[in-house]
């Protein structure tokens, strides 16, 4: 193995790649937007964090129906987070692995009629518009600019998996 490749953290390897496929094949040049994605695929390399929200007794919540009702049931913070797991939820299995979200919908309970694009879309816009507690959390704009441009998003997202060598979403 190369030993530069294996000295690479995961967050360096998808900024970097994260960058060059949105500014080069995208045209887009939005740091904090690709920032972001680019740190959202480093955190769903964790399983717990693709499905990291809960139900109040604890259950892990897996489909974007039960997570939109306890998103609504929370206040502010609690809410923003919620919205905003809603949205990279929906961005990443849409972006990154939309044969494999077509065969969940499928076998869904609650799921199956609902288009993750427009939910990941009102998930973030309204993650925006609360305002964060915490002075690092990321910024009302960046949430804005997701929603906005969910689906530049997506097609990045669909650019990487096949910079990445996997098979062309379609």
């Amino acid at each position: 193995m190369d030993p530069i490749r294996s000295q690479v953290s995961p967050d360096r390897f998808f900024a970097g790649l994260t960058e060059y496929v949105f500014e080069t094949r995208l045209g887009l040049a939005d740091p904090p937007l690709v920032d972001y994605v680019s740190g959202l695929l480093g955190r769903f390399i964790h399983f717990d964090s693709i499905y990291r929200l809960r139900d109040p007794v604890g259950r892990r919540l897996e489909e974007v129906t039960e997570m939109m009702l306890e998103a609504a049931a929370r206040v502010g913070e609690a809410r923003r987070e919620a919205h905003r797991h809603i949205g990279d939820f929906t961005l990443f299995w849409t972006g990154l692995y939309p044969d494999i979200l077509e065969a969940r919908q499928n076998r869904s309970r609650f799921d199956k009629f609902l288009d993750y694009r427009e939910q990941g879309k009102i998930a973030y816009s309204i993650a925006a518009e609360i305002e964060p507690l915490d002075e690092q959390a990321v910024a009302g704009p960046v949430l804005e600019r997701l929603s906005e441009e969910f689906e530049i998003c997506v097609e990045g997202l669909h650019e990487l998996r096949k910079e990445l060598g996997g098979a062309t979403p379609s």
